[in-house]
């Protein structure tokens, strides 16, 4: 993508924040975000930071191009904050995306999620049945339904990327989530230090983890074909939370053992797979960070 003027909302959370500085070699682009989960430090002097709410009237869309990451972003998160977290996903979508529409931008990309395919070790296609068991995944699915009917009705393009446990690490953006980066995130943070990663349950889980790198990729391929519909973004393999624990020790060179807890959640999803098939079939996308490189590049800031 060159020569667009573009709009990132969430632009200065994890994934939000990565796009932005990306696309700001050769585009025009503005980062929004309220900075309740992101942080400008994550943008980079070449994107133009804007502090305002996907809620705000008057939202600078007068773009070529929308990539809707903004969003309450966990089902812990949401669940705590049910009312304010609906809105921003559900009313600060539609809001966006009128906004862009009536100033004259028909292509937008927004983040879905693979959550609602629940717990499943077969690959998930995006045609298999899907249903909302949270607060969240009832958000992600109502941009979904949103999105059809923008697309139906103004012919806008509307691509809905559902991710796969999307990580980098902590000497990337992902330090100031917290306790919601994603686990592999927290676990080398955690044994480089010398603390025992807990783990709910056995440690059995999976998941397909799928690097930031590789995500921007698909994001921006998803824009560039225009595309319609909702398609996954995940690796195709994956891998149980003990085998991270060991390959995060095996780099770091160090011996620390999980703590095994009982699971605290009432919804939990065990098992993650991407089916990405259609992705790769409408834009050639293949993933270039294989989970092995991706744990090594996610502990190396320690190393150093």
């Amino acid at each position: 993508m060159r020569d667009k003027r573009i709009l990132v909302t969430g632009g200065a959370g994890f994934i939000g924040s990565n796009l932005a500085n990306h696309l700001a070699a050769d585009n025009e682009v503005i980062a929004l975000d309220d900075c309740h989960l992101g942080t400008p430090e994550n943008v980079a002097d070449g994107v133009q930071f804007v502090d305002r709410s996907v809620l705000d009237d008057d939202l600078p869309t007068d773009v070529d191009v929308v990539f809707h990451l903004a969003a309450y972003s966990s089902y812990t998160m949401v669940e705590e904050h049910k009312r304010e977290a609906t809105r921003v996903n559900v009313e600060g979508f539609v809001n966006t995306v009128e906004q862009a529409r009536e100033d004259g931008c028909d292509t937008v990309v927004y983040a879905s999620t693979s959550s609602i395919y629940g717990s499943r070790t077969d690959p998930s296609p995006e045609d298999m049945p899907v249903e909302a068991r949270t607060c969240y995944e009832a958000s992600k699915l109502a941009r979904e339904r949103y999105a059809e009917y923008f697309g139906h009705h103004y012919g806008m393009s509307l691509a809905g990327l559902r991710f796969f446990s999307v990580y980098q690490g902590y000497g990337g953006a992902e330090e100031h989530k917290g306790e919601y980066a994603n686990t592999v995130a927290q676990f080398t943070d955690a044994i480089a230090n010398g603390e025992a990663p807990v783990l709910f349950g056995d440690g059995t889980q999976t998941r397909d983890f799928t690097h930031v790198d590789d995500v921007v990729r698909a994001i921006e391929l998803a824009a560039d074909h225009e595309l319609d519909g909702v398609y996954n973004v995940g690796t195709g393999e994956s891998y149980d939370f003990n085998t991270m624990v060991e390959m995060i020790n095996e780099e770091l060179g160090t011996d620390v053992d999980p703590e095994y807890v009982e699971n605290p959640l009432p919804v939990y999803v065990h098992d993650t797979l991407a089916d990405a098939t259609k992705l790769r079939e409408a834009t050639g996308w293949e993933p270039d960070v294989d989970f092995e490189e991706g744990v090594a590049r996610v502990c190396a800031p320690y190393r150093d």
